[in-house]
């Protein structure tokens, strides 16, 4: 559709703008010396403040074309306003609201940092406060002499912009895929020749080094696996440092927001942050509250660990006997690696039954002598452990089982990463790569990851337009208004089954045929996404793993080389977590057994990534999951 538009504003007399992220029709009628008001005339869609990144506004044709001449700074008089900060504003929200670029917001206010307080006084366009204020109108109006933000109109992203020929200036509209294909680079390549850039992310205006001798010269696969670089939303980006949880200070956070999430008075924040009196600065590590007492060693030198299994030898249920078996051929290998590392052991394993003789299998359990618990699989099972260890408070390991009702129990330790967490980076990798398309969501029968998608995807992207469908046939290519031609759609699978992503894999397949530029995303992995890699990267698919063995790693050859001798067999799915949860776990232990000491550290295994936070009400959960981006040529 902005191929169609933009041929059309070519036919016209009238002089064009194309909007860049940070633009709205304020600054875009001062940069061509317009109103506000003439620049609606001319484009009544843009009224109100709504214009999109890509539309095309039409200029009035004795308007200063900036394209060629970058306007000129001049000291002019305005009217300005102040408003006074409220909870949870940030610069971001600031900008949102008021229709205010952040470089106009800080020429304004040139002492504006990420530290401001509730209460604070910021400096807006009057006339922006009047429109746009609602109930938080200025309380004081004052006359200054200010000075327009210099801007040129910035260069079409279509254009390869090179600073020298190892350099490139990032656009707006840059992402990792488009400068994998402008440049023929993958993402870990790219990484390796800009240090920091994997935290930091793409930022318009930032210099990139795209050649140099740090780039490896022989070509990678297509399927790129990386770790999840950033924190989610759906739990608290906390760890444990010095006995007490600590949180790292996020951009946007404000002191005020921080006392209602945990729950603690200014008081007891400050007595613990002597430093905040400096002001709140993202990166900061405040400590939150002192850990209560945790499970310390009460006598031996050696550990003792109990893994509680399904094996349902003595209840005759041979439901999950393959399962557990495979999983303690992993735990063995672990348990072994970790004594020739010099760990005092002492391993008891425990058939765990069913869900309904379980409660036999707890006598077996010697709370005064019984270091950590790993297992058992099923939830209510994992419940009536806590019960059973709950005056000693000795860790236990859930392997598979993740719910709500397991949260409140501080001695509790979640492997299984929560699919909110999956959810929450679909919508940030959506929202990176969205430029106007239509979203497809494929639910499941449930539909609640679907309906989470679709309420956050809203709430992220201005003017989303998204579409929940039962089935991958579906999803249709949009539109092009101008051409008639079809236009490349977002879409997003949040269904787990296999026969959901043979369907959706097929169709990405079939649509990535009819039209270019099509962007695919999934919370799950599914088989087919391993056995179709060169027709799936057609469609940019991105997709969510809890486990990917790197088999060019030397630590996995070396696991998976002593697997095969001592098994003389590949490590099952199950194997594979068996070794995971016990090497992680066991690497963690001190001779104290104080496993909780060493929570906050991240750690990938033969498969697993784990990196740990304790949630709010005590538990702690893993988080880490891997993400696959399958790039085209």
């Amino acid at each position: 559709m902005i191929a169609g538009l933009t041929a059309f504003a070519g036919l016209s007399a009238q002089k064009t703008h194309i909007v860049v992220k940070g633009d709205n029709p304020y600054n875009i009628a001062k940069r061509y010396g317009m109103t506000v008001d003439d620049l609606v005339k001319l484009n009544p869609s843009s009224k109100d403040g709504k214009v999109s990144i890509g539309d095309v506004l039409v200029i009035n044709k004795s308007a200063n074309n900036t394209a060629a001449t970058p306007v000129k700074s001049t000291s002019t008089a305005a009217k300005l306003g102040k408003i006074i900060l409220k909870p949870k504003q940030t610069i971001y929200g600031i900008t949102k609201q008021f229709q205010i670029s952040e470089s106009e917001l800080r020429a304004l206010n040139p002492n504006l940092d990420s530290n401001m307080k509730i209460g604070d006084e910021v400096i807006l366009p009057l006339v922006n406060i009047q429109k746009f204020g609602g109930d938080q109108q200025e309380v004081a109006v004052v006359t200054e002499t200010v000075k327009p933000v210099v801007q040129a109109e910035p260069t079409k992203t279509s254009e390869v912009v090179v600073a020298d020929e190892n350099s490139y200036i990032v656009q707006s509209k840059d992402n990792y895929f488009k400068l994998a294909r402008k440049f023929n680079l993958n993402q870990k390549e790219l990484f390796a020749l800009n240090p920091g850039l994997e935290e930091k992310g793409l930022q318009p205006g930032d210099v990139i080094q795209i050649k140099g001798n740090s780039a490896p010269t022989k070509t990678e696969p297509k399927a790129t696996v990386v770790s999840q670089p950033t924190s989610t939303q759906t739990y608290s980006t906390t760890s444990v440092l010095d006995d007490y949880v600590t949180y790292t200070v996020q951009e946007g956070d404000t002191v005020f927001g921080l006392l209602n999430k945990f729950g603690i008075t200014l008081d007891e924040l400050l007595s613990l942050n002597q430093n905040l009196s400096q002001g709140l600065k993202s990166g900061m590590v405040l400590k939150i509250k002192k850990l209560e007492t945790a499970y310390v060693k009460k006598s031996g030198d050696a550990l003792n660990v109990v893994l509680m299994l399904p094996f349902g030898f003595d209840s005759g249920d041979s439901k999950y006997r393959n399962l557990s078996l495979d999983f303690l051929a992993g735990a063995k290998l672990a348990i072994e690696r970790n004594v020739k590392s010099g760990k005092n052991l002492e391993i008891k394993v425990i058939d765990a039954g069913n869900e309904k003789s379980f409660k036999n299998s707890l006598t077996q359990i010697n709370p005064a002598n019984t270091d950590l618990i790993i297992g058992p699989f099923f939830k209510s099972s994992v419940l009536e452990v806590l019960d059973y260890v709950k005056a000693s408070k000795i860790p236990v390991v859930a392997p598979f089982a993740n719910s709500d009702d397991l949260l409140g129990h501080q001695n509790l330790i979640i492997i299984e990463t929560n699919d909110y967490i999956y959810a929450d980076r679909i919508v940030k990798e959506v929202k990176d790569a969205f430029s106007d398309q239509k979203i497809y969501i494929v639910a499941d029968a449930d539909q609640t990851y679907a309906k989470y998608l679709e309420t956050n995807l809203k709430m992220n992207i201005k003017n989303a337009n998204v579409v929940v469908v039962k089935s991958a046939s579906d999803i249709q290519p949009d539109q092009n208004m101008m051409t008639g031609k079809p236009a490349p759609v977002i879409a997003v699978l949040a269904n787990k089954s296999d026969d959901a992503g043979d369907s959706f894999g097929n169709r990405m397949i079939a649509l990535s045929k009819e039209v270019d530029g099509l962007k695919s995303f999934s919370m799950y992995y599914s088989p087919i996404f391993e056995k179709k890699v060169d027709e799936l990267s057609q469609s940019n698919l991105v997709y969510l793993m809890d486990r990917k063995i790197d088999t060019e790693g030397t630590f996995e050859k070396e696991i998976l080389a002593d697997y095969q001798k001592k098994y003389c067999k590949s490590p099952s799915k199950y194997a594979v977590i068996g070794f995971d949860v016990v090497n992680d776990m066991l690497s963690r232990e001190n001779k104290k057994g104080e496993i909780f000491k060493q929570m906050n550290k991240v750690q990938t295994q033969l498969a697993t990534k784990f990196e740990f936070e304790k949630t709010k009400t005590g538990a702690y959960v893993n988080k880490g999951y891997r993400v696959v981006r399958l790039i085209p040529n």
